[in-house]
């Protein structure tokens, strides 16, 4: 029988996503066996810092990366968009399941759209990829820092701090809130981020049996999509520091990604590629190195 050790945040969404995943297994491996632990990370310790003030990358991850390394946990699951572009050495992503809607959805205090909100509104995000993007739909908006849970998003609108909050629409439905927003966003009004609506599912590199029970959740479309939007992300060296987005469908075994990025004063530079899912990583590759040419960014060196 397979007993595994799951490590997971503690957040009502998070918890979600284990259920799903925990429920997946269970109809793929039948007498499967997991027990959850509950892992506080730095993200979730430190919640009255700006993201961007943390030093690093993956401040919702890194905690739960080290307990894999030591064999504390078996697996972990992860909103894909939470994980740097590079997995630790040791570690490898055993399995991705079908993406969730990736778009991002606007709450409003008084369920209205963006462009019904009045002059000058105060919308939350922490997000600078969903920053640029908002202004460049509504330039006279306040757009202003938030942090928390999405239930507490969502009760600082309803409060009154802010006239309506950005989040991700498949975390809503996940939490049964999909009928909460005022607006779905398109993929041509904002990119989501890559890995977005993603759950992935991380492991230790060696660990074949694992390996072997994770592969069967794998959806494999998902997958190319993602080692595109995680190849873009890799060429880009920075992490969260630069706005960007990048989304990938893969439709017959083509990959069309979209991807923009945007420079320090904000202007937007948006592209598109077309070609075979079994090169997606070096799609991604080669469509972060054009955009950040035009955008006057230069690439990160490989490692």
């Amino acid at each position: 029988m397979t007993r595994l050790v799951l490590g997971t945040r503690g957040s009502p969404l998070a918890r979600r996503q284990v259920e799903i995943v925990i429920e997946a297994l269970q109809a793929s491996v039948p007498g499967i066996e997991i027990e959850t632990r509950i892992i506080r990370t730095e993200g979730d310790r430190r919640t009255d810092e700006p993201l961007q003030a943390m030093a690093g990358e993956g401040v919702f991850v890194k905690e739960i990366e080290r307990l894999l390394l030591s064999r504390e946990i078996d697996i972990a699951v992860h909103s894909l968009k939470d994980m740097p572009a590079v997995t630790p050495e040791g570690l490898t992503i055993g399995a991705v399941m079908a993406r969730g809607d990736a778009r991002d959805a606007l709450v409003s205090r008084d369920n209205v759209t963006l462009a019904e909100l009045p002059n000058r509104a105060r919308v939350g995000t922490d997000s600078r990829r969903r920053v640029v993007q908002l202004l460049a739909l509504r330039p006279d908006l306040e757009v202003e820092g938030i942090r928390g849970n999405v239930d507490t998003r969502i009760g600082k609108t309803e409060s009154g701090e802010y006239d309506a909050v950005v989040l991700a629409y498949a975390g809503l439905q996940r939490l049964g809130l999909g009928e909460r927003p005022s607006q779905v966003f398109s993929l041509d009004e904002i990119l989501p981020a890559v890995g977005q609506a993603v759950l992935a599912i991380e492991c230790r590199a060696g660990d074949e049996d694992t390996l072997k029970t994770l592969s069967t959740i794998e959806d494999t479309s998902t997958r190319a999509a993602i080692d595109a939007e995680r190849a873009f992300l890799r060429r880009l060296g920075t992490g969260c520091s630069l706005p960007i987005g990048c989304y990938g469908e893969v439709t017959d075994d083509k990959l069309r990604l979209r991807a923009f990025v945007a420079n320090d004063d904000g202007r937007i530079k948006k592209g598109s590629s077309q070609g075979p899912a079994s090169a997606a990583a070096r799609s991604g590759d080669m469509l972060a190195v054009r955009l950040m040419m035009e955008a006057g960014v230069a690439p990160a060196r490989r490692s």
